[in-house]
C-alpha cells in the first residue's frame, strides 16, 4: 500500500467502500469499512490523493481527511457516472470515483469550511420557510376562491384575503373563516421567522470581507451576496468574470 497515489471513498451512512490506485492504475486494495474505521485507516495510508463525491457529509469528511495530510478533492456525481465500468454498485462506485479523480481535466468541488457550512443551513432555512408559506397563502387563495373571493398571487395581496376573512358582510361560511383564520395565523408566524433569518443574513453580510465586496456591485444585496459565498466555488477558480455566470 506504500504506493498508493489514489483513495476512492464511496461515501454512507455506515460502511463505506474504498478503493486505492497505484500510480500505474494498478490496483492496490479494496476496503469495506465501518464510520468508526474510516479515519483511523486513512491516517494509516501515506499522504495521497483522497476523491469522493460532493455529497451529503462529503464536506464534513474532506475537512476530517485533510487534517490527516491527504489531498482531498470532490467531485461532482454527474461526472463519476461515465466512469462505472460494471453493474452499479458502492465498491465500482469507489473504484469510479478513483478514476475520476484522475484525470486531468476534471473540475473539483472545492471543500467549505464549517462557517460557509452554517451559512448555507441559515439560507437554505429562509429558502425554505419563503416556500411554505408560498403554498399556505397559494392554499387559502385557492379554498377562498371556491366561495368567490379571489385575490392575486403573492404575500402583498395576503391583506385582501384577511380583509375578506374579517368582513362579515361576506357570506364565507364560519369553517371556512376559521380555517382561512389558522392559515393566516401560519402565515404570520412563518413571516416573522423570515424576517429574523434576514436580519441574521444581513448581519453575517456585512461580517465577511467578500460578502460586503459583492454588495457594492449593483444589484447585489446581503442575500445574494451570502449565496455566492456559501454556495459558489472560490472566485481564484474563474479565469474571467464572464466564466461564472457560464
Amino acid at each position: 500500500m506504500d504506493n498508493v497515489t489514489i483513495i476512492g471513498i464511496d461515501l454512507a451512512k455506515r460502511v463505506f467502500h474504498a478503493y486505492g490506485a497505484r500510480a500505474d492504475g494498478g490496483v492496490a486494495f479494496r476496503k469495506r469499512l465501518t464510520r468508526a474505521q474510516l479515519l483511523p485507516f486513512l491516517s494509516t495510508q501515506p499522504s495521497c490523493i483522497v476523491a469522493m463525491e460532493a455529497c451529503a457529509s462529503a464536506h464534513d469528511w474532506g475537512r476530517a481527511i485533510g487534517g490527516l495530510g491527504h489531498d482531498v478533492r470532490l467531485i461532482p456525481p454527474t461526472y463519476v457516472k461515465p466512469y462505472v465500468k460494471r453493474q452499479k454498485d458502492d465498491t465500482a462506485d469507489a473504484e469510479a470515483i478513483a478514476e475520476a479523480a484522475s484525470r486531468p481535466t476534471m473540475r473539483f468541488v472545492t471543500v467549505k469550511t464549517e462557517e460557509q457550512q452554517a451559512r448555507s443551513a441559515v439560507f437554505r432555512t429562509r429558502d425554505l420557510l419563503v416556500r411554505q408559506r408560498r403554498q399556505l397563502i397559494n392554499a387559502l387563495r385557492g379554498h377562498l376562491a371556491e366561495h368567490g373571493v379571489v385575490a392575486p398571487q403573492g404575500p402583498t395581496h395576503l391583506r385582501t384575503l384577511a380583509v375578506a376573512i374579517a368582513d362579515a358582510s361576506q357570506s364565507l361560511p364560519g369553517l371556512v373563516r376559521d380555517i382561512g383564520n389558522l392559515y393566516l395565523e401560519q402565515i404570520e408566524q412563518l413571516s416573522r421567522k423570515i424576517t429574523d433569518i434576514e436580519k441574521v443574513l444581513r448581519s453575517e453580510a456585512q461580517r465577511g470581507v467578500e460578502t460586503r465586496r459583492l454588495q457594492t456591485m449593483p444589484g447585489i444585496g446581503p442575500i445574494t451576496a451570502m449565496a455566492v459565498e456559501a454556495f459558489a466555488p472560490p472566485m481564484e477558480t474563474f479565469k474571467r468574470g464572464r466564466d461564472f455566470t457560464a
